[in-house]
């Protein structure tokens, strides 16, 4: 029986991805950071209120198999580089160091399509430091998932999204399958398989084959 921990638990993957973990007989104990307490109650979850400033205060609390980090966010959000930068990198980075001196043995990140350390924007740039910055770590597995644009049940709507769903529903057959966009659900349903693998080293998984997960 394993614990997991679980950042980003009031996003979109996140949310729907605690729901799974609960769910699964797999793990016992699911930890779940979050910057504001969750609405969620369940016997199996712990709920470690702090952010990216004050996580270390609670390194205690983050012993912990399996690592799930969901954090992310948009430069419309986030206001600034500096402030994107603590939630999409600073943050993920941080919690996999903690985490990994607690014993963790597999780290699975959420990333984004065109995630490139060298890459022109500044977005993708980030993403890609991310990914290499945990590598070094030296978790046993190490997955990362990239996908494509998101759909699924925000809180707050997007126009982008609305747009997107109109454009690949008269269009999709014309765009290969790794740019299409993809359900949120079928990503939080890929962290969970690729957990249960046995697999050790670093694994990239492109929005085509996290596509291939059902919903």
């Amino acid at each position: 029986m394993k614990t997991a921990l679980l950042a980003g638990a009031t996003g979109l993957i996140g949310g729907q991805l605690l729901e799974l973990l609960l769910n699964d007989d797999r793990y016992t104990s699911v930890i779940a950071v979050s910057r504001k307490p969750l609405t969620v109650s369940h016997s199996k979850l712990r709920n470690v209120v702090t952010d990216s400033t004050s996580l270390e205060q609670h390194n205690d609390q983050l012993t912990a198999d399996d690592v799930f980090c969901c954090l992310g966010t948009t430069m419309r959000q986030a206001k600034t580089k500096e402030a994107f930068r603590q939630v999409d990198f600073d943050y993920p980075v941080l919690l996999a160091k903690l985490s990994r001196k607690r014993g963790a043995k597999q780290y699975l990140l959420v990333s984004a399509l065109g995630a490139n350390k060298s890459s022109f924007i500044f977005y993708n740039q980030v993403k890609g430091l991310t990914e290499e910055a945990i590598a070094y770590i030296g978790f046993e597995r190490y997955h990362i998932l990239r996908p494509s644009l998101l759909v699924g049940p925000r809180t707050e709507p997007r126009a982008g999204e609305d747009a997107a769903r109109w454009f690949y529903r008269i269009f999709g057959f014309l765009i290969p399958k790794k740019y299409k966009a993809i359900e949120s659900r079928k990503v939080a349903q890929a962290m969970l398989a690729l957990a249960a693998e046995e697999w050790k080293g670093n694994f990239i998984h492109e929005s085509g084959e996290l596509q291939n997960y059902g919903i």
